[in-house]
């Protein structure tokens, strides 16, 4: 996740797409490592309303609830944001944003330039995301592009589902089953809580960051996808380490990792405006 963008393509280069971290990165050509094939026996994932950032990969996600009308909200990761990581402690909320995304179509193509007016919400404390609220609504989007928004499950997933990584950036999709989860997943300064951990086939790499994390069954966004352990360091930067709820430190080299997205749920209100007010709400406040 840390390791400057540059480093993060000569890693990949280097050392094998398959052992690099789920960081953001700079444009350049993928890596020639084949992606895992899908499960012919699960649901297909395309990419439709997946986007491409400049860095990273994201989606154009919406709650059950959401109006048509309402402004539309691309996921990615804190640690995506144009102005930065967020430091510990540090919540973005509401701050001006002229951010440009590239919409993709089932196939992958770019179709269109969607356009933010702010950063609704982004932090890399207790969980690593980041939403911005478009120039366009999802009736809008849907009229132009004829892609829906993808939808985010409300309920904590299960271990053992069946998913996909849909990365806008590189184009490519990653399959693979959630492995468990991680009480505590700290990597150098930050600590995540109730992480998603994946079995091995996800082998993510620089640059799907921020990609949706996608239930093969159903289709909705259970997560977004965040960082790997690079070396088999521990708990430093680019090699999280989990921490079990009594201290104990479990280091898993070559295993990728991702944050829940249920709990950003409660925190959206009317007109798909952040609120961290909300009753249930429990993402960190500014």
């Amino acid at each position: 996740m840390n390791k400057p963008l540059v480093g993060a393509i000569l890693a990949a280069l280097l050392l094998g797409a398959g052992v690099a971290p789920a960081v953001a990165a700079e444009p350049a050509q993928p890596a020639q490592e084949a992606a895992p094939k899908a499960d012919p026996a699960a649901k297909a994932v395309t990419f439709a309303g997946t986007v491409a950032l400049s860095n990273c990969s994201g989606s154009v996600v919406r709650t059950p609830d959401a109006a048509p009308t309402d402004p539309a909200l691309v996921l990615s990761n804190g640690h995506c944001l144009e102005s930065g990581f967020p430091g510990p402690g540090e919540v973005v909320v509401d701050r001006p944003s002229s951010r440009t995304f590239t919409l993709l179509n089932a196939s992958g193509r770019g179709v269109g330039t969607l356009r933010a007016g702010k950063i609704a919400y982004g932090t890399m404390t207790d969980t690593d995301l980041s939403l911005y609220e478009l120039t366009s609504t999802y009736r809008q989007i849907e009229d132009r592009y004829g892609i829906r928004a993808l939808e985010l499950e409300t309920a904590h997933p299960a271990a053992g589902t069946a998913i996909t990584v849909a990365s806008g950036y590189w184009k490519r999709t990653y399959s693979c089953d959630i492995d468990g989860f991680v009480h505590r997943l700290k990597e150098g300064r930050w600590t995540w809580k109730d992480s998603v951990r994946y079995t091995p086939e996800c082998r993510t790499i620089g640059g799907t960051s921020g990609s949706p994390v996608i239930d093969d069954a159903t289709g909705k966004v259970v997560a977004v996808n965040n960082t790997g352990n690079e070396s088999g360091q521990e708990c430093t930067d680019n090699n999280p380490c989990e921490v079990d709820e009594n201290g104990n430190v479990t280091v898993r080299e070559g295993i990728n990792y991702a944050q829940q997205t249920y709990n950003m749920v409660p925190c959206i209100g009317a007109g798909s405006r952040i609120d961290l007010d909300r009753e249930g709400c429990a993402l960190p406040k500014p």
